[in-house]
């Protein structure tokens, strides 16, 4: 990061008050640089991912790195486990994203971006009964208003969403499908905030299953509560439950004869640091 301040700085001409700059003038530039890495690594109990268990049941190591700039402009990349028994062949999520963060004022803010989920190896023809030769990568725009705690955000999915289309048993592609983000995070203290989301997951086909056709729509739920420490560690525990049994309960493993209720409510809970 520091070499982009640098660039900057080389990019322009050398002149006359710059040559007479102090060394304490040049420091507070230098603090005053725009631009802004951070890394994560946190652990959680279980890994949820809009309300649905994608670790079954079991713990997950989690990390990333962002970069964001004072303009708004932010990108990132975030890795996490998850389990082959929803993505045969694969252990592995990682994810991309890139957008920007404007605000109309102190109070209002608006965003938009895209995010992209990849999942290694992971394929529907390497389960246990192997399906079609169709990955679970998706890709997603985003867009959403802020107002202090309070946040909306529309997600868009550009591509079938996680391989969901007519060759993985749905009734047509999935492109298109929505999901609609309400999240409120209230300070409790400069320390503490109290969290609450609910979520709308609608998908633009439905399941073929031996007794008709099953919609895979759903809505996810969280309450949480989340507290910081000096030197940028955190803890968290939420509570996250998702809707639509039909759908989701006894849903059978890629891998092996398991079944497991993917939207049972569980209490999830994190640790970790922020550098």
């Amino acid at each position: 990061m520091r070499k982009i301040s640098q660039a900057l700085v080389l990019a322009g001409v050398v002149t006359l008050p710059a040559l007479l700059s102090t060394p304490s003038a040049v420091a507070a530039d230098a603090a005053a640089s725009p631009h802004t890495v951070t890394a994560n690594v946190n652990l959680v109990s279980e890994y949820r991912f809009r309300g649905i268990d994608q670790t079954w049941g079991k713990p997950a190591l989690q990390g990333g790195a962002d970069y964001s700039h004072a303009a708004g402009w932010y990108a990132g990349l975030w890795g996490s486990n998850v389990s082959s028994n929803s993505y045969p062949g694969g252990s592995l999520e990682l994810d991309y994203y890139a957008g920007y963060n404007g605000k109309f004022s102190d109070d209002f803010g608006w965003t938009v971006g895209g995010y992209g989920y990849y999942y290694p190896g992971a394929n529907f023809n390497k389960a246990a009964t192997p399906g079609a030769d169709q990955s679970f990568d998706n890709f997603e725009v985003n867009a959403g208003l802020s107002w202090k705690w309070i946040s909306y955000k529309l997600s868009y999915a550009t591509t079938d969403y996680f391989g969901a289309n007519t060759s993985t048993g749905y009734t047509s592609g999935t492109k298109g499908t929505l999901y609609h983000d309400v999240s409120v995070n209230y300070p409790l203290a400069d320390d503490l905030t109290l969290g609450f989301h609910v979520g709308r997951t609608d998908v633009k086909a439905d399941y073929i299953a031996a007794a008709g056709n099953v919609s895979p729509d759903y809505t996810d739920y969280k309450l949480s509560i989340a507290k910081t420490f000096k030197d940028g560690w955190n803890i968290s525990a939420a509570y996250v439950k998702s809707s639509n049994d039909t759908f989701f309960k006894n849903t059978a493993s890629f891998a092996t004869t398991e079944t497991r209720d993917l939207n049972k409510g569980v209490l999830v809970l994190q640790a970790g640091r922020t550098f």
